[in-house]
């Protein structure tokens, strides 16, 4: 899991891996103090714009503590040998590698030396010497933070014994369940329990039952117990859902008096048909021969939600609403996100809205930000509004067309710009009523989406824009995408030139725009999937912070989310700094507002995770009834223990393990994404096509296993 080392050359250098160099350059010289120009030199950066951030860098590694101000300017790295603090990082076979801002490479630690630490924890570890032509390796001293407290799993009882078997391979350890501490939990039934105690000189933890989830293999129970597995409510308590139902919808005159009224302007909605939390509605208007009037209307969540309350420390907890298979676990108590702030057609709604003057060339003219009362006039669906586009028939067809015509425009310049294109279709499983999955396929991003998209863009662009240049000292929320690795896009650019394809590595713009033709030319492919995929995965994470870097994937150099307040609290947070720099307040608490960043950002992944565990499981669900049958796949993945297929016809994907390839012993090849037989040089790589039969489904693992049939 070692990194490594890698001195970029070139300009544009992501602020990741210019952290990373910086931090290989102390690493290398650890007696040796450094200033800015010393290191700039050292890692042959002459761009006047990375060496600012080289400066900014090494104020943020000594608060860190990665290193230390020896003398003023001069740095040195803080520890070598001796204690470091980092992440524990578990591996499927109870080892463990500590992520630590100290050190470019991770920390190994055995099985042995993790002393009780789980994956997540945040720990101290004692950081063996070492030869440098060997892996850095360590123990665990002192466990600082657990990074949870309960565990989800399946109760086993034998005799006067009784166990929790945990969900998560990342907890390779069950709990043992005193039977007075069950909670009236039976033998098979999932559960969530707590560790109470783990002895020194035990090998596996005491715990209690905390709360009995139900029956193993019932659709509610297992939809519970992804969200706990992942730390994530499904019900609000009736403390907040008390505070909701006292909460007015009545619309005062005052209200309206101190808002921009909307209400007889054109207005509609556009949303997944089984949408029912509409936050977000676009208007048009012209003004005259050449000038239109687009309105981004956005739910004034706020105007209902005050800081302070039951329903607003809810809201900030959860971060994000959670969107299962088979359901939505919203941000903000439905009363709130299914009918007060949600967009309803034919009904008076308070906005926030970004309202832009454009002439027909998607130009802009003019801006406004602030309050709105709007009457949406109609509810789209995805296909019922992408009907009007193709048929120029339906509904609100001028309005519709004009609009779909500006954001092809605005689409077009953004890509001209830089911005990479990532729209993929998503997974969609079709339910019965009892939530059994009876149909998996790609739902299109079609230009109705688009349509959506561009505006939505846009009034985010603009937001970030008019708070970052006109109170460029003020606190706000941004919604930041650093620079792409260029290790991961040297081994992702290897990669695909077995296929044929090649991109560009000179330039941020030209990584974009050679990214783009790469994407348009695997489409319809059969290696599309795996293209895509390991081009993400080459890409930096987008995260909410306080401090603007840009948005590298939109080629924006200020972004930040506006549109979704009753799904996303980073939004909440912007409507209300928006209100109050447009009323002329000082800036708000820097500190307070990136620790509701980083906390964002944490269940923001969180939430995806739990929605990637539904489909898993659904998919899971979806095979149990097809072992003995025979499929078409792709290799989807490789692993030190086997090779993951995807079956084209449905996107399942299970696992030929590396045993069950005969004739031959197989390795596993990181660099090279592939497993090669050591005696016949045979390879399967990433992409191959092959013939498999399911035979085997593991619903308690979400796991299903294949055999190799033959290989085209």
């Amino acid at each position: 899991m070692g990194r490594k080392s890698h001195l970029n050359k070139t300009r544009g250098i992501s602020k990741k891996e210019l952290s990373n160099n910086m931090l290989a350059v102390f690493t290398a010289h650890p007696k040796k103090a450094f200033n800015y120009k010393q290191l700039a030199g050292a890692l042959l950066i002459t761009d006047p714009a990375e060496k600012k951030m080289v400066t900014s860098l090494l104020g943020e590694l000594k608060q860190k503590e990665a290193i230390e101000e020896v003398s003023t300017g001069k740095f040195r790295l803080k520890s070598r040998g001796g204690t470091v603090i980092g992440t524990v990082d578990m591996a499927r076979g109870g080892f463990a590698y500590i992520v630590s801002e100290t050190f470019k490479d991770d920390i190994f630690v055995s099985q042995e030396n993790l002393h009780h630490a789980l994956n997540g924890d945040t720990v101290k570890v004692l950081v063996y010497a070492h030869r440098k032509s060997s892996r850095l390796e360590g123990e665990v001293v002192e466990i600082l933070e657990r990074a949870r407290e309960t565990f989800v799993g399946t109760v086993e009882i034998a005799g006067r014994l009784a166990f929790l078997v945990p969900d998560t391979r990342q907890m390779p350890f069950d709990l043992f369940i005193p039977l007075d501490k069950l909670k009236g939990a039976g033998k098979g039934q999932k559960a969530i329990a707590r560790i109470t105690e783990w002895p020194a000189n035990a090998r596996n933890p005491f715990g209690e039952i905390v709360e009995v989830l139900g029956d193993q293999g019932d659709n509610e129970t297992e939809m519970h117990a992804i969200l706990a597995e992942f730390g994530l409510p499904f019900k609000f308590t009736e403390d907040v859902e008390e505070e909701a139902a006292r909460i007015g919808d009545h619309i005062t005159e005052a209200d309206i008096k101190a808002r921009r009224d909307f209400r007889e302007v054109p207005t509609f909605t556009i949303d997944p048909a089984d949408a029912k939390d509409f936050d977000d509605a676009l208007s048009l208007r012209r003004i005259s021969q050449d000038r239109w009037e687009v309105g981004v209307h956005i739910a004034d969540v706020t105007h209902y939600v005050n800081p302070g309350t039951l329903i607003d420390e809810e809201g900030l907890q959860r971060a994000t609403s959670v969107y299962l298979v088979d359901r939505v676990v919203p941000m903000l108590p439905e009363r709130l996100s299914n009918y007060i702030c949600s967009l309803r057609p034919n009904e008076d709604k308070l906005c926030f809205s970004a309202v832009f003057v454009m002439n027909e060339r998607a130009e802009l003219q003019d801006e406004w930000f602030g309050r709105t009362i709007i009457r949406s006039d109609r509810r789209f669906s995805y296909e019922e509004a992408q009907q009007i586009i193709d048929t120029g028939e339906g509904d609100l067809k001028d309005e519709m067309l004009m609009l779909n015509r500006l954001a092809r425009i605005l689409r077009e310049e953004r890509f001209k710009a830089g911005a990479v294109a990532f729209e993929r279709d998503e997974v969609k499983i079709d339910v019965d009523e009892k939530g059994r999955p009876v149909r998996i396929y790609y739902r299109e991003h079609g230009l109705s989406n688009e349509l959506i998209e561009e505006f939505m863009l846009l009034a985010n662009k603009k937001v970030a824009e008019y708070v970052g240049k006109a109170h460029e000292k003020k606190t706000f929320v941004y919604r930041v995408h650093d620079r792409p690795d260029n290790e991961k896009l040297q081994k992702f650019s290897r990669f695909i030139k077995r296929f044929g394809y090649k991109i560009s590595l000179k330039s941020g713009k030209q990584i974009a725009l050679s990214l783009n033709n790469l994407l348009e030319e695997v489409r319809g492919t059969r290696e599309q999937d795996i293209v895509e995929n390991l081009a993400l995965r080459a890409m930096a994470k987008a995260e909410y912070t306080t401090k603007n870097i840009g948005h590298y994937g939109l080629a924006f150099d200020h972004y930040t989310h506006f549109t979704s307040p009753i799904r996303r609290y980073p939004d909440m947070m912007v409507h209300r700094l928006l209100a109050g720099y447009l009323k002329g307040t000082p800036t708000e608490n820097q500190k307070a507002y990136e620790k509701m960043c980083r906390h964002s950002s944490k269940m923001e992944v969180l939430a995806m995770e739990a929605e990637r565990a539904s489909i898993k499981y659904k998919q899971t669900e979806f095979m149990k009834d097809k072992v003995g049958q025979q499929f078409e796949g792709v290799v989807s993945g490789v692993t030190e223990w086997g090779i993951y297929v995807e079956i084209i016809e449905n996107k399942c994907e299970g696992m030929i393990p590396i045993r069950g390839l005969a004739g031959d012993f197989y390795e596993y090849d990181e660099d090279n994404y592939c497993i090669r037989g050591r005696r016949s040089g045979k390879k399967y790589q990433i992409g191959d096509p092959l013939q498999i039969e399911v035979v085997r489904v593991n619903m308690e693992k979400k796991q299903i296993d294949f055999a190799l049939v033959s290989e085209e």
